[in-house]
């Protein structure tokens, strides 16, 4: 196991993967052996290694937050929180984001070579691959942390399925987190949502190319671009799509009375489809959603919410959007008043913005300045005890 040491450059960035030296036991009972995970930083951890922050992505994300990513060299998902001057500052910060286990940019995933696989032909993990969850998740980062010599994290941030291993961050280790960002998230999956995510698993099954999961290089890129498609209708919101397309025509004067892309929104979705298919592997689609529909921090604690926050002492800053109806602002006001019934430390904001679930990737300067100041609230309190 390679120990990272990073040099005393606060602009350094280091991209690797390690693999685990021993296996990752997970939610189902299977154990996953010694797991690769990939990972990207930037700033430098400082002498007492008490400035470390964990940036988890999600559902479509990676490890490139505030690098361009290689396969399509676009800038990191989140240079508008990460990045010099911004609130997650490698100036300031160690900031560590890693690819989750099961997904398809380096981290073990059904994509990855089965061990003891050798060379590009190896045999692939496939549905082979245990079903994972976002405790899973987190225990594998939480490893990840283990090898670089990390012990405790100034603070844990996401959005989304990002927010989601936030919260979970506290519950599998009440001592290893001093700060919570979560942001546009719940502790717990809703039917609505499990709903959405079946149709996009179907949509993939469906494709012939499929094959079971067996289909090596031949994606079923059909099929997983009808389920983006599907879920990036979620992470939007109709005043936004109104805004932004309303029911103007794509490229023409007229109706063409056919079943092509008449209208602007078509045309937008089926280009989101299309360009997702280069980026993502179809079986990672099938277990990182699969991991969201399982989640519910309360199920382990006999449905008592508030247990699951009682051994941390961590700070939390939950954040919602008030245009959001995939994590309506009710999901973290339920879990706002979880942390204060167990007598946590936790501040909260819901957020005017037109543009839905995705308002969290998007410039807000309120977004930045919550941030901002909840991180540097917490930095003046590194020194004491966690």
């Amino acid at each position: 196991m390679r120990l990272l040491t990073p040099p005393a450059v606060s602009t350094f960035v280091h991209h690797t993967a390690v693999r685990l030296a021993a296996d990752l036991p997970l939610e189902s009972g299977q154990r996953l052996p010694t797991p690769s995970i990939a990972y990207e930083t930037l700033g430098t951890l400082n002498a007492d290694r008490s400035n470390a922050v964990l940036v988890c992505h999600a559902l479509t994300g990676d490890q490139y937050v505030a690098t361009a990513h290689p396969a399509t060299g676009k800038p990191g998902w989140w240079t508008r929180m990460v990045g010099a001057g911004r609130p997650i500052d490698p100036a300031r910060h160690f900031i560590l984001c890693a690819n989750v286990i099961g997904g398809c940019m380096g981290s073990e995933g059904p994509a990855s070579l089965r061990p003891g696989s050798l060379g590009s032909d190896g045999t692939l993990w496939g549905l082979d691959f245990p079903v994972i969850t976002i405790a899973d998740m987190v225990r594998a980062q939480a490893a990840l942390l283990d090898a670089l010599g990390i012990d405790t994290l100034l603070a844990v941030v996401g959005g989304s399925m990002g927010g989601m291993q936030a919260l979970q961050w506290p519950v599998s280790y009440p001592d290893r987190v001093r700060s919570v960002v979560a942001i546009a998230t719940a502790t717990r999956h809703s039917a609505q949502n499990i709903a959405f995510h079946e149709v996009g698993r179907q949509a993939i099954m469906a494709d012939p190319r499929w094959k079971g999961g067996a289909y090596g290089k031949a994606a079923p890129t059909a099929g997983l671009a009808v389920a983006r498609m599907a879920a990036h209708i979620t992470y939007l919101s109709e005043a936004g799509l109104t805004a932004k397309f309303g029911r103007s025509l794509q490229d023409r004067a007229d109706l063409s009375f056919g079943f092509d892309a008449d209208f602007q929104i078509e045309s937008y979705l089926r280009h989101q489809g299309m360009s997702f298919v280069d980026r993502f592997d179809a079986n990672s689609y099938l277990y990182i959603t699969r991991a969201m529909d399982y989640f519910d921090l309360a199920a382990p604690h006999e449905g008592k919410l508030a247990s699951a926050f009682a051994q941390t002492s961590a700070r939390f800053c939950v954040i919602a959007f008030d245009s959001d109806w995939l994590y309506p602002t009710s999901e973290s006001r339920r879990t706002v008043q979880a942390l204060v019934a167990a007598g946590r430390h936790v501040s909260f904001v819901e957020l005017a913005s037109p543009h839905g679930h995705d308002s969290f990737l998007l410039e807000s300067p309120a977004l930045n300045a919550v941030v901002d100041g909840f991180l540097r609230a917490g930095e003046q309190q590194a020194q004491g005890p966690v």
